[in-house]
């Protein structure tokens, strides 16, 4: 068995039972905790570096600086586990947001945000599947599978900082 195929069991446990988990942690309410009202403003920020992150990234391995493309890519998995952390506390002590928008821009919000929701779950397996490539030195098919991986991981970035901004207002 080839090191890439060594993990591809663990990386499809891990694709199935992150969604799963947070799923589940959505029914989850913890009472009588401090507010968690503060994290959105923090996790969406968190994306959006992440969205420079992978900018800079790309220049990098562009640049042929492949010691500054791997720090920033681990870089840009840190802030995204930082960032689910963040989103599922507050959930669990938080009711979800209603958006009050009305009319045309309430279908954008929601292609949005569904297009946002189906690529975060589908960009998990991706990203561990083109880190493992890399972490294996078969850099021929990282950058075969990085060629996807990337945009739809810029855009699960971006999108949710689109999202958080139209939601905000809703906020209470």
């Amino acid at each position: 068995m080839t090191q890439k195929n060594k993990f591809t069991p663990y990386i499809w446990i891990i694709s199935i039972v992150i969604p799963v988990v947070v799923a589940i942690l959505f029914t989850v309410r913890i009472p009588n905790v401090a507010s968690l009202s503060f994290l959105p403003p923090i996790y969406a920020t968190v994306n959006g570096i992440t969205s420079v992150i992978l900018l800079l990234a790309l220049n990098a391995i562009k640049n042929k600086n492949i010691k500054l493309h791997e720090n920033l890519m681990k870089t840009a998995i840190a802030l995204s586990l930082a960032f689910l952390l963040m989103y599922v506390a507050y959930h669990m002590t938080s009711d979800s947001t209603p958006y009050g928008g009305e009319g045309f821009i309430r279908y954008g919000y929601f292609f949005i945000l569904i297009s946002h929701i189906i690529l975060s779950i589908g960009i998990i397996p991706m990203v561990l599947f083109t880190y493992v490539r890399a972490f294996t030195k078969q850099f021929e098919d990282h950058k075969k599978i990085a060629r996807y991986t990337f945009p739809i991981w810029l855009y699960v970035a971006v999108t949710g900082v689109i999202v958080y901004f139209m939601i905000s207002p809703y906020y209470i």
